[in-house]
């Protein structure tokens, strides 16, 4: 199916050539008798969750290679030439012969999933051979196949681990239903450690500064969709007083044009070395159009109040850690139901969700209008994420106990 699929499907094209001849490289890549720990990723989101530990565990066990595996493009083809490991590969087929040849080149001594990945053979294979595999930042969700009647399988599973990490109190709850107490911890997200950390080594971008040097409130919005965009227009174009950062999900030519044509006063951050020497151009603009990846996490640092994307996507909405650690309040669209952080992060009254552009109008008046309440919700949002970092020592501290080397 992913064959006729990949005549058509760019991403199926990539998943099909990142894995061909996929074991002649592994063996000529890995020599044999290293010591290596495997780390493994469905895409780039799950990458960062398991970033943090993967990089503590690199300080703590120099002699040790990182191998990095992705399932899907998005993660690997980002993070391909990620300089945290020795070396980044996809994940071949979950077959019972894949698995054995694999892990006889890998020849992992410690193994860590990430979240979702639960491949059959891999980890039945690891569990036969008895190498200590642990998955991180795990989320069971109440209908989950785990817990139907139908999903002995992946009730099996969870057996192979030699011990399970989950981010909520709930899912721990849950799954301490099928899984012994003794190889459950409630450890919480590892990518509040990693925002935690990406915020203490922020760098100022002048370019950003120069924008929002005319005292302006700043929206600063991330991965932004279509309809996101089209709410956050109608917000400019009744608040004056507004100036707005936009870091679209997709920054391809057609999207951009989009958004010049929806903000048809904005600039482009690639040009800003031209409109960097008019201030003139920037007091009439009071858009920037952010035509690049990899500034967006910075970029919440400069706004009084943070927008994430998604939120009217079937998807969801993006990392809203990312703008909360700079103590900075949260509004996303309606669809953030399987994102605990969201949900929590509303509770801790540190952030806000949104239906229709009345509410959106509310909340936004009611932030820029009273200092207090910005101040308070801007204090909760970064108290939230101080007080949910640590998952990565929990982990480590962990690994030490059972003396992987």
């Amino acid at each position: 199916m992913i064959l006729i699929t990949s005549l058509f499907n760019k991403k199926a094209k990539l998943w099909i050539r990142g894995r061909k001849d996929i074991f002649e490289r592994l063996r000529a890549a890995i020599p044999a008798g290293e010591s290596v720990i495997w780390m493994h990723c469905a895409s780039l989101g799950e990458f960062e969750q398991g970033r943090p530990v993967l990089e503590k565990l690199k300080d703590e066990y120099p002699s040790y290679k990182i191998l990095l595996t992705f399932f899907s493009p998005s993660g690997y083809e980002v993070r391909k030439n990620y300089e945290g490991a020795d070396w980044v590969f996809y994940l071949p087929l979950d077959t019972k012969t894949n698995a054995q040849k694999f892990i006889n080149i890998a020849n992992p001594k410690l193994v860590i999933f990430v979240k979702y990945e639960y491949w059959y053979h891999y980890l039945h294979e690891l569990y036969q051979r008895q190498i200590p595999t642990i998955l991180i930042s795990a989320i069971f969700r109440e209908h989950a196949v785990f817990f139907k009647w139908y999903g002995s399988v992946h009730r099996k599973m969870l057996t192979f681990f030699s011990h399970i990490f989950v981010q909520t109190k709930e899912s721990y709850n849950r799954v301490q239903k099928i899984v012994p107490t003794h190889k459950i911890t409630l450890a919480g997200d590892t990518r509040f450690d990693r925002v935690a950390s990406i915020a203490s080594q922020f760098d100022a971008i002048p370019a950003i500064e120069k924008f929002i040097a005319n005292n302006k409130k700043v929206i600063v919005a991330g991965s932004t969709w279509p309809d996101d965009e089209i709410m956050l227009n109608k917000l400019l174009l009744k608040n004056n007083d507004l100036s707005l950062i936009i870091a679209p999900h997709e920054i391809n030519s057609g999207h951009i044009e989009f958004l010049k044509s929806t903000f048809t006063n904005a600039i482009l951050f690639s040009n800003w070395k031209e409109w960097a020497k008019n201030d003139n151009v920037i007091a009439t603009s009071g858009v920037l159009i952010i035509d690049n990846i990899g500034m967006l996490s910075k970029l919440y640092k400069y706004s009084n109040i943070s927008y994430i994307g998604g939120g009217f996507n079937k998807s969801g909405i993006h990392n809203t850690l990312e703008a909360a650690v700079y103590g900075k309040p949260v509004i996303f669209g309606p669809n953030y139901s399987k994102f605990a952080e969201a949900i929590n992060l509303i509770k801790s009254k540190g952030g806000f969700s949104y239906s229709g552009e009345k509410e959106l109008f509310n909340i936004f008046e009611s932030l820029i209008s009273n200092h207090t309440i910005l101040k308070e919700y801007s204090n909760n949002a970064q108290k939230f994420v101080t007080e949910n970092t640590g998952a990565t020592n929990k982990i480590t501290n962990w690994l030490r106990q059972i003396s992987f080397e």
